[in-house]
């Protein structure tokens, strides 16, 4: 999806910026919830000066409230890893190091899935029906739960003002101090002493509706404690935890939160994340009209070869209502941010609408996460990353999809599905999704692969000290906030001042990339390879687009890695070659009844004397779905072959028979 870029409003912008529903944007407007505010940059927090002041203020929370220090370190680790975000607020309106909530100051806004030009199945051959009715609005509820109200109670609890939990780190740190302490009380449990003692405190303090996530989060928080952690923040402290390999869990304890067991009965989730049920529902609408998504009986029929990364652009409540919804769309997870909760909806055999493009929905399962892409201080917390990346563990096991950025996509690498298709493709999860850290937590961390000869580059910056520039972030052509982020920006030419490459398919008439958060003509991302194009300086030129792209990476503070791989070119005698946003069957392959489906080119070259990053080969298919009863769905196999690569930001497809593979040091 695209962020929103404009200051907070309840309304939907003129442009095209979310994903288009099944139904009016008008429907869900008013039915986001809880977009933090963040549009106003908060004064620099207390605790930026003096290094070590932050490990001082635990310290001080630890004595003054009798809370183990190792305690009070984990659960903030999984909570912010320490971080302050300059007083800004979590996509749940959680506040500093210890993610204090304040929801009753966030805003009503739009979700991505709202409006937009793109069209989530991706298939021209089953256009969207116009029949869709618009219903009344949903209104944002009064009450908001305990869990998004945690910056109140921890005000009453500690006698600090809420305006000091929200922007000093050391009061934040006092306040979840605070409600870890109260926690222990209620639980009848003593203060201080083992800190294998507060495992119940631990487990109710993110607010988890069920015990099962309860307990998740807390061994979480304890295997953290056990293994040890140490970081510098966001604010330049550097934090230690030491191991404590020897501390016992005691789960009994989450007995005493009083929770409801969420049944987990038919999810398709690793034993050690905590999942429930969440169906999107299947039924016929008007008419032949059906939604939200296709039956299927994958991998039988077809093999899933990707995983798609997606972003809400609204709030856990929100998001669950419109999976409810059988006029909308779908995907296959949702991962709530706070406690890393996750609600399957679709099964992995089944065909979800959220790529918006109809190849990569029939090939994928879609991951949607809590957040916002384009305010990087609405930020996604350590255990949703790590629930997530556990997830992703699991479904490449289960579903046999290689653990690289080849097949594990961010919604901005899918590919649009024909030229005019291009412009309203999504840009979720965006360039603050810290992709290197999330391939760390997968099991999968992105280091060399080859020497300096090697002939790749796998892009690769240090998240917490890379911070380009964007705009975009509050209104059209506003400055961002400096963050951290997994994405470089490519020139023309070994200059920083030089133009950014450009991009015929986001702007055929010839217009100029810019560095707003939602465009990705001159973007590459952390994990992408590209074939190195040449060589200057400090600065390395990729082949990207059809032309040679170039982005600073000084050997002092490197932004990609050595790689060595497959790449491929165009046969020799070949001037250029076309490329493909989906791997179709030759017209021949097409049984009676079944229309046959263009082979539509993008409107890029992949010209002679280029080479570009191999990442899987594909037979052509297409599955033929328009059927409520899926008995009527046929699914074409082609003899043409495709070959995925790394083109420009998003993914490509080209014919094997076009191009020649070979060694990436050749």
């Amino acid at each position: 999806m695209r962020g929103s870029a404009s200051a907070p409003r309840t309304t939907a912008p003129p442009s095209p910026r979310r994903r288009r529903p099944l139904r009016s944007a008008g429907v869900v407007a008013s039915a986001a919830l809880l977009l933090p505010l963040i549009a106003t940059a908060p004064a620099a927090p207390a605790g930026r000066a003096g290094d070590g002041a932050l490990l001082q203020a635990f310290t001080a929370a630890s004595a003054k409230y009798h809370v183990p220090r190792s305690v009070l370190l984990g659960v903030s680790y999984l909570q912010s890893r320490w971080d302050t975000h300059d007083g800004a607020p979590s996509v749940t309106g959680g506040y500093g190091p210890m993610h204090l909530t304040d929801a009753a100051t966030a805003l009503a806004a739009v979700p991505h899935h709202a409006d937009g030009r793109e069209d989530p199945r991706g298939d021209g051959a089953r256009p969207l029906p116009a029949a869709r009715a618009a219903r009344g609005a949903s209104p944002v509820p009064a009450e908001l739960p305990a869990r998004l109200r945690t910056l109140e109670r921890a005000a009453a609890l500690s006698g600090l003002s809420a305006e000091a939990l929200r922007r000093d780190p050391a009061a934040n740190i006092q306040g979840g101090a605070a409600l870890l302490a109260d926690g222990q009380r209620r639980l009848g449990l003593p203060a201080g002493g083992d800190p294998a003692d507060w495992y119940g405190a631990v487990a109710g303090y993110p607010g988890a509706g069920d015990s099962a996530t309860a307990d998740t989060f807390a061994k979480d928080v304890f295997a953290v404690i056990r293994s040890g952690e140490r970081r510098t923040t966001d604010t330049g402290q550097r934090v230690a935890l030491p191991a404590s390999p020897g501390l016992e869990v005691r789960p009994e304890q989450v007995r005493r939160l009083g929770l409801p067991v969420s049944p987990e009965d038919g999810v398709e989730c690793p034993a050690t994340v905590a999942c429930e049920s969440i169906p999107a529902p299947y039924q016929q609408l008007e008419g032949s009209d059906y939604g939200n998504h296709d039956l299927g009986n994958r991998p039988t029929s077809q093999k899933a070869d990707f995983i798609v990364i997606h972003d809400t652009e609204g709030s856990w409540e929100t998001t669950i209502k419109l999976i409810k919804d059988p006029a909308y769309v779908s995907w296959n997870y949702t991962i709530r941010s706070a406690d890393g909760h996750i609600a399957q909806h679709v099964p992995t055999k089944d065909v979800a609408w959220h790529a918006g493009n109809w190849y990569v929905n029939a090939k994928s399962v879609g991951i949607e996460h809590e957040g916002f892409l384009a305010q990087p201080d609405a930020w996604y917390t350590e255990e949703m990353y790590r629930t997530s990346a556990r997830l992703v563990a699991h479904l490449a096991r289960k579903l046999d999809i290689p653990l690289d950025r080849q097949h594990i996509l961010g919604h901005d690498n899918v590919p649009g599905t024909t030229p005019g298709t291009i412009r309203g493709m999504h840009t979720d999860p965006g360039p603050y999704w810290d992709w290197a850290h999330y391939f760390e937590l997968i099991g999968k961390p992105l280091r060399p692969t080859g020497g300096a000869f090697g002939g790749m580059v796998t892009i690769r910056p240090e998240y917490d000290r890379h911070k380009p520039a964007y705009t975009g972030c509050t209104g059209p052509g506003k400055p961002c906030a400096a963050h951290g982020s997994g994405a470089v920006r490519l020139h023309t030419a070994p200059r920083e001042k030089s133009p950014l490459v450009k991009d015929i398919g986001l702007r055929p008439d010839g217009g100029e990339s810019t560095a707003d958060v939602n465009d990705t003509g001159a973007r590459a991302s952390t994990g992408q390879q590209f074939a190195v194009a040449d060589r200057r300086g400090d600065w390395t030129a990729i082949w990207y687009l059809g032309q040679k792209a170039w982005f600073h990476n000084p050997w002092w503070r490197p932004t990609a890695v050595n790689a060595f791989g497959s790449v491929i070119t165009p046969k020799e005698g070949v001037a250029d070659v076309p490329v493909y946003g989906r791997a179709y069957p030759e017209q021949a392959a097409y049984p009676a009844g079944v229309p046959v489906q263009a082979v539509t080119p993008l409107p890029y070259k992949l010209l002679a004397g280029q080479e570009y990053a191999l990442g899987q080969r594909l037979t052509s298919e297409y599955l033929w779905a328009k059927t409520f009863d899926p008995a009527g769905h046929k699914l074409v196999r082609g003899k043409d072959v495709y070959y995925e690569i790394q083109f420009g930001h998003r993914v490509a497809f080209v014919k094997a028979d076009e191009v020649t593979v070979r060694p990436s040091n050749q």
